[in-house]
């Protein structure tokens, strides 16, 4: 059985093809510059080197041939035909509260996503239209909707109510939601199995940090609480989105220049952020090296965002009661020492020692590793998110019937000795460059030493 993942965005389409039944990836990649012009096909698959074409694509239903196209080609191809897919899971970023778990999609849930449009105007639209091109374009093979929101919906109301109008909640759906829901969900069941706990007698703090970011508050293995809110806007500083301000802020400068809802919103979303700080740079490589070579801002966007990600650590460690781990995901959670640095800095008073040399080795984004101190109450964790296995297991079990809320539902990398064969090998390619990151592997494969 093989299932191929969908993520459509305004002006990319990103995919990845899993073998279910022998459990590897098959191919990755993604389609670049979506109805803009000058679109490409940047196509990955194990053992072989990256294949890129340039053409263009001007709508999602002519990037997703572009991909099934790929998949087939007698030279870049990983499948004999189209017939050997048998199901497509597609990421959906906003179900919100319609929607605890993973669906099949029909007629009545499209049409429900198009209602929740509203909620997530940036995001849904094209992952509606992607949903819509697939299956017209494979119309005999099940489609499945992957919810964002879905992993917050435990979060009580204490958590996701805002103190404005409640007639703002009936009549707009205006609470928190949260998104990252499929990273959390990966990651929050991987740190049961490195901390050797029962999942739902678990408390962690989970920071994915990339260029969009937010934390996520798990309380015996349910989302208690997170940054983002009734959109992604709320919460960490991000690349180019500003999080948490005061509101009040952008009424007073809408006032004096006599800017639109519509324009405020692209300044607030687009030019805020890391970007709004340096006024040059979103990277966090780029920001780093400039503040080593003086960039008083860099200096300032690095300090600022450490700051905000280190309160909301500090905050959800109070609000679950104590937490057995901090983790750290995504690109710069995976790969940034130096935001992870300082977001955990003088955090000793709560059980939080990183050890600095482990903390600096730890650039990897396929191994999980372990950067606490020896004497560390609480565990500093770096644990590569994998969204797309929760795709193709939701999806898999959906086909097979026996899929449910996680609360009922376990996954296979809840295993103790679950492997990711492809990281592994990944891995072990770094350690022989660079051997000091098999001291800190947090889960080594039998037979290897750290």
């Amino acid at each position: 059985m093989k299932i191929l993942c969908l993520n459509c965005g305004s002006s990319s389409v990103k995919y990845s093809l899993f073998d279910w039944v022998a459990k590897l990836p098959l191919a990755s990649g993604v389609v670049e510059r979506v109805g803009i012009g000058g679109s490409s096909i940047s196509h990955e698959a194990p053992g072989r080197e990256k294949a890129v074409l340039k053409q263009d694509c001007h709508n999602h239903k002519e990037a997703i041939t572009l991909v099934l196209n790929t998949l087939v080609d007698g030279a870049a191809g990983v499948i004999g035909g189209l017939s050997e897919i048998s199901a497509v899971g597609h990421r959906v970023v906003h179900g919100g509260e319609k929607f605890v778990k993973s669906v099949i999609i029909d007629g009545r849930i499209l049409e429900t996503f198009r209602e929740l449009s509203a909620l997530a105007p940036l995001h849904n639209p094209p992952n509606i239209e992607g949903i819509a091109a697939a299956r017209e374009l494979m119309p005999k093979i099940p489609h499945m909707a992957i919810m964002d929101t879905a992993w917050h919906q435990t979060m009580p109301a204490s958590s996701y109510t805002y103190a404005l109008p409640r007639q703002w909640y009936w009549k707009y759906g205006i609470r928190r939601y949260g998104f990252h829901g499929t990273s959390f969900l990966y990651v929050a069941k991987r740190a049961a199995v490195l901390l050797k706990k029962d999942p739902f007698k678990t408390n962690v703090v989970i920071c994915h940090i990339g260029n969009g970011a937010s934390v996520n508050a798990v309380k015996n293995g349910l989302s208690y609480d997170t940054s983002m809110g009734f959109t992604p806007l709320e919460g960490l500083v991000m690349g180019t989105r500003a999080g948490d301000h005061d509101p009040a802020i952008p009424l007073y400068v809408m006032g004096r220049e006599n800017f639109s809802p519509r324009e405020m919103d692209g300044i607030l979303n687009k030019k805020s952020g890391i970007l709004g700080i340096t006024e040059q740079y979103t990277d966090r490589r780029d920001v780093e090296a400039a503040a080593e070579h003086g960039d008083e801002r860099a200096k300032l966007a690095i300090a600022i965002e450490a700051y905000r990600i280190k309160k909301y650590i500090g905050s959800y460690a109070a609000a679950v009661g104590g937490i057995d781990a901090v983790i750290f995901t995504a690109g710069v959670g995976e790969m940034g020492p130096l935001t992870r640095a300082g977001a955990l800095a003088d955090l000793g008073f709560l059980g939080i020692e990183c050890d600095t040399a482990r903390n600096d080795i730890s650039r990897t984004r396929n191994a999980e590793t372990d950067i606490s101190t020896k004497d560390s109450k609480v565990k500093v964790l770096v644990i590569p998110t994998d969204e797309e296995r929760v795709f193709v297991e939701d999806v898999a079990g959906l086909i097979g019937g026996t899929y449910d809320i996680h609360t009922r539902f376990t996954y296979t990398f809840q295993d103790p000795a679950y492997r990711n064969s492809m990281r592994d090998e990944a891995f072990a390619k770094q350690c022989a460059k660079k051997p000091a990151l098999r001291k800190v592997e947090a889960n080594p494969p039998a037979g290897v030493r750290p």
